[in-house]
């Protein structure tokens, strides 16, 4: 059954499309608020609630990009079942569980690997090569916490404003993207920490982009 959306409601759901489209994650209420001329950021959360009641998007409490589509498509694929056809179970994606990386060493390393889990394909923006087990709360603030496991796909390019993962040095890290004429920072989602601002950039590499994220209730 199709869902009756307001106007309003259907243009906050295309740029929810959108920006996932373009980033992999969704906006902040102050993006939607900031994208439509609303004057708060209250605004903006009262047409996602509305949007929520309807069906159309699922909301997640204290996250400030929990929002995630469910389209008719997404509702069949995440409704439960008792039993899972085969065809499910074939079409899932077993992606290995990249933990802690070892200085100077690959990303996919064996020694890296923790697990493999098998996921839906339709939760992630573009299909991902690995899940990296995120560490600490730098990205709080767009909904990545410690502990998540951030869906990956492998790629040296990236455009500003996407959250990849860099490597920096022997260091590898998860943050937004900035490409600038002086050079490249790579920006927190949280106001704890400070931007890094790549001063060689030898030393810096792009392992992937974020398509994704996977809570785990521990």
């Amino acid at each position: 059954m199709a869902i009756k959306l307001t106007a309003r409601q259907q243009q906050i759901l295309e740029l929810i499309r959108r920006q996932i489209a373009r980033t992999g994650f969704p906006p902040t209420r102050a993006e939607i608020a900031r994208e439509l001329g609303f004057k708060s950021a209250n605004a903006a959360e009262d047409h996602l609630k509305a949007l929520a009641r309807k069906g159309a998007i699922e909301l997640t409490a204290g996250a400030s990009r929990g929002i995630r589509l469910l389209d008719d498509d997404t509702a069949q694929t995440a409704a439960p079942s008792v039993i899972e056809s085969a065809s499910s179970l074939i079409n899932r994606l077993l992606l290995p569980v990249i933990g802690r990386v070892a200085a100077g060493s690959p990303v996919l390393a064996t020694q890296h690997i923790e697990r493999e889990i098998a996921v839906e394909p339709a939760l992630f923006s573009q299909t991902p090569d690995y899940l990296l087990k995120v560490k600490g709360l730098s990205m709080k603030d767009a909904g990545i916490l410690d502990g998540d496991l951030l869906a990956v796909k492998k790629t040296s390019e990236a455009r500003n404003g996407q959250i990849v993962v860099a490597r920096l040095g022997d260091d590898v890290t998860v943050k937004r993207l900035e490409k600038t004429g002086s050079g490249i920072t790579l920006l927190p989602e949280n106001p704890d920490f400070q931007p890094i601002v790549v001063a060689n950039p030898e030393d810096f590499a792009l392992e992937g982009i974020a398509v994704g994220l996977i809570r785990t209730w521990q």
